[in-house]
């Protein structure tokens, strides 16, 4: 299992969801708007990629990260979950 399907797995059992990764400015303007939405924000770098062939050969369309090759310290994995007492849901 991979360093980062862990670490989102174990933010998953905390009741934290798995927005998206970002880079700068990007990443600092999602996460004050999840905080404005009423959401706690939990940002965790994102870890290189360092797979055997077995990983390689299982790879898919959703875990495909040849985009952030060489530039995972540039980017960051936005969580969210619910803020305490806050509640999301919508009111007519």
């Amino acid at each position: 299992m991979t360093c980062e399907k862990t670490i989102t797995e174990t933010l998953e059992n905390q009741g934290w969801q798995r927005r998206f990764a970002a880079a700068e400015p990007r990443l600092t303007e999602a996460v004050e708007m999840y905080r404005e939405l009423g959401f706690q924000v939990h940002v965790e770098p994102l870890p290189t990629q360092e797979k055997g062939p077995d990983e390689q050969a299982q790879e898919d369309e959703t875990t495909c990260r040849a985009c952030f090759a060489g530039y995972e310290d540039q980017y960051s994995i936005i969580f969210t979950r619910p803020a305490e007492g806050h509640d999301q849901s919508c009111s007519d």
